[in-house]
């Protein structure tokens, strides 16, 4: 009989590589204007109970991480793939006064215990998944009975216009905003998801109940354990 050969794990990431300069260059533009992260880590924390053990799946430079530390005593998790994005986000972390786990993991295979936490976020990052059906299974796996998970994410059909303005609204400057805009249309609505792709993933996923809400160019996916 012939023996099987080494699992080979799935990439993570089918993205742009997000290391080194590319990864400092994003940080710099998202961490302009926070007040997203903020509004969303309010959010959150309306609905979280008191030491609540929360994940944030490819938290990059850890905006919202931080934001939703400095709301309550959480016990936060952040895992990225990005060697540079841990990094940013432990300093990040560091310089706010916050304590974050921060650590490098693939979000297919997670390293944490089955039920670890009650609560899982994953913001703008999702359509970069190279094993999209993985991540959702891993996702519930790690997640407690009665948990919860929120997906927020660009929706292939966003409009030109909704787009523009939102990049707008980010307050980037001129060049780098001419560089998002067509990052998004070049790159990021191609690997993006419909309803009905985000109906398919969920139903392979082993999750039961969930909620696809319009959001602002997105979906925001709310999947209970």
């Amino acid at each position: 009989m012939a023996q099987a050969g080494p699992r080979v794990e799935p990439k993570a990431y089918k993205g742009m590589g997000m290391e080194g300069p590319i990864a400092k260059w994003y940080a710099r533009i998202t961490g302009k204007d926070l007040s997203e992260f903020k509004a969303l880590a309010r959010r959150v924390a309306g609905e979280l109970a008191e030491r609540a053990r929360v994940l944030e799946v490819a938290p990059g430079p850890g905006y919202f991480a931080i934001e939703l530390a400095k709301l309550g005593e959480y016990k936060i998790t952040g895992l990225d793939i990005s060697e540079t994005f841990v990094d940013l986000a432990r300093e990040n972390a560091r310089e706010e006064g916050v304590i974050i786990d921060f650590r490098r993991g693939n979000v297919s295979s997670m390293p944490f215990n089955d039920r670890s936490f009650d609560w899982i976020v994953c913001r703008a990052a999702f359509k970069n998944f190279a094993d999209p059906v993985g991540a959702l299974r891993e996702i519930y796996r790690v997640l407690a009975a009665g948990g919860r998970a929120v997906i927020i994410d660009l929706r292939k059909d966003a409009p030109k216009r909704e787009i523009d303005a939102h990049v707008d609204k980010m307050n980037v400057g001129k060049l780098n905003a001419i560089f998002v805009k067509l990052s998004f249309r070049l790159m990021l609505l191609r690997r993006a998801y419909t309803r009905q792709d985000f109906e398919r993933l969920i139903g392979e996923s082993g999750f039961q109940k969930f909620e696809i809400a319009d959001a602002p160019v997105g979906f925001e996916i709310t999947l209970i354990k």
